[in-house]
């Protein structure tokens, strides 16, 4: 199909709205439309195809970081089967120590729900505590933006 949706329909078509093209344009992970004459610009299927990429691989938890270099592996020379194994072999690792760090929230989180069930209501809630004096919360997990995927 040659270049002729508008930013409107290639939205409508990807399922995300006008801002969230214009974003991933300016973020490089969309190229740069040609534009017609009046300067409105015109995708195609393989915009639709490539925004509905960008958005299955931010539903499994790729950052914008890790879905460029994605997108290099998927229109690149040279790639092969094992170089996107080792990127989710990667991802893997980093789910499973969200779900490490999580736990350990969810644990702290139930303890301080079990001291403020045994304290009433009357006194300090340690929740409140907790949150002011955070040594006795576990630290968010440390995200690292540079680190490939």
């Amino acid at each position: 199909m040659p270049q002729t949706l508008s930013i409107g329909k290639l939205a409508q078509a990807a399922g995300v709205r006008v801002t969230t093209v214009r974003f991933y344009e300016r973020k490089g992970l969309l190229p740069p439309p040609p534009r017609r004459v009046s300067g409105y610009r015109m995708y195609g299927d393989a915009d639709v195809q490539r925004l509905r990429f960008i958005q299955e691989a931010k539903e499994l938890g790729f950052s914008l970081h890790e879905i460029a270099e994605l997108l290099a592996l998927r229109v690149g020379t040279g790639r092969t089967c094992r170089n996107i194994q080792q990127h989710a072999v990667h991802k893997i690792a980093d789910v499973d120590a969200k779900i490490r760090q999580l736990n350990r929230f969810k644990r702290a989180l139930q303890k301080l729900v079990v001291q403020c069930e045994a304290g009433g209501t009357q006194g300090a809630c340690p929740i409140l505590d907790a949150l002011e004096h955070p040594k006795t919360v576990p630290a968010p997990p440390h995200r690292n933006p540079q680190r490939s995927v």
